[in-house]
């Protein structure tokens, strides 16, 4: 018998992706935020703007927070390494993932994928932001469901038949 491949899309992966953002790293965020006590980004600078923005001031934007590289970089390092625990422990599944079923394999064996591709695939999703996102919208063109970050690291997203 043999088994299809169920490429996950790119409206799931977006879910996935919200998901992992709620529950992932924004209790990083808020750990590093008070870890830097306070240092990390300016909290007031955007409660001025958003109350500039909501009295239709059209110069809400004039003033941009201050940020500190190192906790930014601290924060970043702290998603990677959060997520790759997850993609070990879990199989190539984040808490995101794992509640919509999919996983991370690699594309040609469907198997779990390594830390070079964990790694590689995390520097992708900056290319593919850079990309004007379209690293991201590949994901809902192509056949294979693969976004630039994908192609980069030599991996797929596939829906998870056994976590049904």
């Amino acid at each position: 018998m043999v088994n299809t491949v169920h490429y996950a899309g790119f409206w799931i992966r977006f879910l996935a992706s919200l998901l992992d953002t709620i529950f992932l790293a924004l209790p990083v965020g808020i750990v590093i935020y008070f870890l830097s006590d306070g240092h990390w980004f300016d909290f007031s600078q955007y409660q001025d703007n958003v109350m500039m923005a909501m009295s239709a001031n059209t110069h809400a934007l004039d003033n941009q927070p201050t940020t500190s590289l190192k906790w930014e970089l601290i924060f970043e390092v702290s998603v990677l390494l959060v997520t790759m625990i997850f993609w070990k422990r879990w199989r190539g599944a984040t808490p995101g993932k794992k509640f919509v079923h999919i996983k991370i394999v690699d594309a040609k064996t469907l198997q779990d994928i390594t830390n070079t591709q964990a790694i590689t695939r995390s520097f992708g999703y900056i290319a593919s932001t850079f990309a004007f996102l379209i690293g991201f919208l590949m994901v809902a063109i192509r056949k294979d469901k693969r976004g630039l970050h994908d192609l980069l690291a030599g991996t797929v997203v596939i829906y998870d038949e056994e976590s049904k």
